[in-house]
């Protein structure tokens, strides 16, 4: 129990005097790829710190459809409900991409942010990127198309994953994308024709950055700059060395 490190950029972001004692309470965990972490109304008894991999928030609608409402990775915790005080679930977490993660009781939680309202400030300024990414998800599944919409998530994924190979299958990608498996593949081509990605099975390689940007335009870019502007770093080490 307790650790002295971490890769996590959001604990990274607190002074040591206050991120070292927190540390100590944490255990690191290993996830694993399609791992379901907790369903919608399970109790929130654990919160979470990706140290690397890729998870995702599923909404569940009643006829058992799911759609993606965020993403998470190295840059931030799960579940930001624990921060804005409730004690149930309300969405599925799916792990897409394996990894090391610490966690820390709930209660345990509570406690350490209540003695530090540096650590309190932290993590609501990161529920405020965390919603404005909500929003933005929102504005591409209703006014963009699924290109556009795929090089959003495809250029998400990047900044969270190390290097430019992503294990990810189209069955994932279609409930990211609230769409049919079919239609991801179409949209895949389309973006191979523009030379953006290569695909193979059950993986995305990212050829050009610049090109996924365009083609995502302004669906992707606003959450990611605030969060730097009130956290730090947000993208990792390939995404930011390839623009």
């Amino acid at each position: 129990m307790g650790v002295s490190s971490t890769r996590n950029r959001l604990l990274q972001a607190l002074p040591p005097a206050e991120r070292e004692p927190l540390l100590a309470q944490f255990e690191r965990v290993q996830v694993q790829k399609g791992e379901v972490l907790w369903s919608v109304g399970d109790p929130l008894e654990f919160v979470y710190f990706p140290e690397a991999g890729l998870s995702s928030n599923v909404a569940v609608m009643s006829e058992g459809r799911r759609i993606e409402v965020g993403c998470f990775g190295q840059e931030g915790m799960v579940s930001t409900a624990s921060v804005l005080g409730a004690d149930r679930a309300p969405h599925e977490l799916i792990v897409q991409v394996g990894g090391p993660w610490l966690r820390i009781g709930t209660g345990a939680f509570r406690e350490a942010l209540g003695r530090s309202p540096i650590l309190h400030g932290l993590l609501l300024r990161y529920a405020h990127t965390v919603m404005m990414t909500v929003s933005q998800t929102a504005m591409s599944n209703g006014a963009y198309s699924v290109e556009e919409r795929l090089a959003r998530w495809i250029l998400m994924a990047h900044d969270r994953l190390e290097g430019d190979e992503l294990s990810l299958t189209h069955d994932f990608l279609s409930i990211m994308l609230a769409t049919q498996r079919s239609t991801v593949t179409l949209a895949i081509q389309a973006l191979e024709g523009y030379g953006a990605i290569q695909a193979r099975r059950a993986l995305i390689i990212v050829r050009d950055r610049g090109m996924l940007c365009d083609l995502a335009g302004n669906s992707y870019g606003p959450a990611e700059a605030e969060y730097e502007r009130l956290i730090g770093p947000f993208r990792g080490t390939a995404a930011a060395s390839s623009g």
